[in-house]
């Protein structure tokens, strides 16, 4: 192997060489006059490399935003949702909207909730 290579094709093989043409061929664009080509170029590199953090930023907040936690009405689970979707209790299937972060039943009209008490049935001693 010949020790003795050139200090030139070191420089391109570490990637600064292509820096370097990159650099020179910005240069001789805004000589020539097409400044606004760099400029564009700059702009363009700028909006990629801004936009998906922007964008993370934007999504994380809507969540945060219309993220509620709340407990099934019917069976007391707790779980997630978002705010004005239709969703059902992974623990026992109803059907529930969320609305202003809490969980609604959804309900046919007309239809009429009761709660059931447990009434303890005692026996009595008939005389007869």
């Amino acid at each position: 192997m010949n020790n003795y290579s050139p200090k030139l094709l070191w420089l391109n093989n570490s990637g600064l060489g292509c820096l370097l043409n990159l650099l020179l061929l910005a240069i001789l664009l805004v000589s020539v006059g097409l400044g606004w080509v760099v400029n564009g170029f700059l702009i363009l590199l700028g909006v990629i490399l801004i936009a998906p953090v922007i964008g993370l930023w934007v999504l994380r907040w809507w969540v945060k935003r219309n993220l509620a936690e709340d407990q099934c009405p019917v069976c007391r689970y707790e779980f997630t949702g978002f705010n004005g979707v239709e969703t059902r209790c992974p623990n026992c299937g109803e059907t529930l909207q969320v609305e202003n972060g809490k969980f609604q039943r959804v309900t046919p009209p007309g239809t009429i909730d009761v709660e059931v008490v447990d009434v303890s049935v005692k026996q009595l001693d008939d005389p007869d």
